[in-house]
């Protein structure tokens, strides 16, 4: 497995692959990596001849400070779970590797940053974009894997892709969760034991939405019972619960006559922000 920080020695090792014709599945990081993100690997081992792997706390994607200062890095653990996973190589570059200088350009995604996460997050999309625009510009991957629990930035990125021509697949994976259901994250680590605990709410939430749904009960009364049901507890500080079109994340009350939905939620357990989802296909 090469481990590789600078840009021109991954655009040789790339270069060797293109040469040679092989298939390249890429999987961008942040480290601090779990089953959720080794899934994504597993996948990209499956189906591709050359696996890539990125590990790289992205500055431009924090709008808080002290999110950045916390996010949890433990580079030494994730280059051997990759190494024992099969990943031909692991790129972690430096910040002054990734941007020499502040950029300039942004991408703008209009509408699709408006809601959920991009109300309470000012510029992090933009600066998701940034940053999987370069890599996927660098690696030139045939696949590239993203899991779903962030469901919003897989949707942006798919678009991301679609309208500026990237020669890749975006490839969603499902979310992998603890046996309690609680959605596996980077920021778990971050948690106490009761923590843990009290973040099983979130998907708690979640499952009696899909109950609800599945029993065909309102929408809105639903999510209505939920939200009580999240602030009810003292140790969860909810910040949304919405029901969207994935397609287009529009805002949606009634289930009625679409295909399929998503509701998302955010909130906060020990001030460690969580962020899940459940998505159903309705026909």
């Amino acid at each position: 497995m090469h481990v590789i920080g600078a840009l021109d020695a991954l655009s040789d090792t790339i270069s060797t692959f293109v040469k040679n014709g092989e298939t390249i599945g890429f999987v961008p990081t942040m480290g601090a990596l779990h089953d959720g993100h080794l899934a994504l690997v597993r996948k990209s081992v499956v189906q591709n001849q050359i696996t890539v792997v990125s590990i790289f706390v992205n500055p431009l994607q924090f709008n808080n400070a002290g999110d950045l200062e916390k996010y949890p890095r433990v580079i030494e653990q994730d280059v051997k779970l990759l190494d024992g996973e099969g990943v031909d190589v692991v790129f972690i570059p430096s910040e002054k590797e990734m941007y020499a200088s502040k950029p300039i350009v942004s991408i703008n995604f209009g509408s699709l940053t408006t809601r959920l996460e991009g109300e309470f997050r000012s510029g992090h999309f933009e600066g998701v974009g940034i940053v999987v625009s370069k890599l996927l510009h660098l690696v030139n991957p045939s696949r590239a894997y993203f899991g779903l629990k962030d469901l919003q930035q897989f949707i942006l990125i798919q678009r991301m892709c679609s309208d500026l021509g990237f020669p890749c697949d975006i490839i969603g994976v499902e979310t992998v969760r603890e046996i309690s259901g609680l959605a596996l994250s980077s920021r778990n680590k971050r948690l106490t034991d009761a923590g843990k605990i009290d973040a099983t709410i979130i998907s708690e939430g979640l499952r009696r939405i899909k109950e609800g749904i599945e029993q065909g009960l309102e929408l809105t009364s639903l999510l209505n019972e939920v939200k009580a049901f999240y602030n009810e507890s003292e140790r969860f500080k909810l910040e949304y619960l919405e029901a969207v079109n994935p397609s287009d994340l529009s805002k949606i009350t009634s289930y009625d006559s679409i295909d399929e939905l998503a509701v998302c939620v955010a909130g906060y357990v020990e001030g460690v922000r969580l962020i899940d989802n459940l998505y159903l296909q309705l026909k």
